[in-house]
């Protein structure tokens, strides 16, 4: 079995293309999803988040993400504290949950910053999932209801499509002209072979 990363910045459209691959039949882990319920029955995070930004972190229905965003997308030194404490803890979860997958071919780890941490060393294989920065803007203000300036502060804690292709030779253009499947495909076929 192939462990395969599925990433790309805020806006890409890596989830999309992870249904996809889902529909192809490729189980796929999707990590930000995980973090979130993570976030909100793990102790040990729960305890540190509350240390770290007390009891406004967590709201009635769980963590306050967007409080912690508030937080976070401005400071790169609590922002580094909070990946360094949740996300090995979602490298365990996806080790866990790939165990079930072991008669498969590929599976897939959709995360959003596999370049930034280095963890997209770990993986068999890494697909970017790329799009222009005016899309991924146009598509984040429909789905997140934040400002232009919030975004554009948001990706400039992710690393560039650019930077990020020099570490891959696979990736998926999502520009709304060329056919995603086509592409998913292809480089399924690549990497599967």
């Amino acid at each position: 079995m192939k462990k395969i990363g599925l990433t790309g910045g805020i806006g890409s459209g890596k989830t999309f293309v992870g249904n996809i691959l889902e529909k192809m039949n490729y189980p796929v882990y999707y990590s930000d999803q995980r973090a979130k319920i993570i976030m909100n029955t793990n102790p040990i995070i729960k305890k540190e988040l509350l240390k770290l930004f007390g009891p406004e972190s967590y709201n009635n229905e769980g963590i306050d993400r967007e409080f912690l965003a508030s937080k976070i997308f401005t400071n790169p030194e609590l922002r580094k504290k909070i990946n360094n404490l949740v996300h090995p803890i979602v490298r365990d979860d996806f080790q866990t949950w790939s165990e079930q997958y072991h008669d498969h071919k590929l599976l897939f780890n959709e995360a959003a910053i596999l370049f930034e941490t280095g963890a997209y060393k770990s993986f068999d294989a890494v697909i970017l999932v790329c799009a222009p920065e005016d899309l991924k803007i146009e598509r984040l203000l429909k789905r997140d209801g934040d400002t232009k300036e919030e975004l554009r502060l948001k990706m400039k804690t992710q690393w560039t499509d650019d930077q990020k292709m020099a570490l891959t030779p696979y990736y998926i253009i999502n520009d709304g002209i060329r056919s995603i499947e086509n592409q998913i495909e292809q480089v399924v076929e690549i990497i599967g072979s």
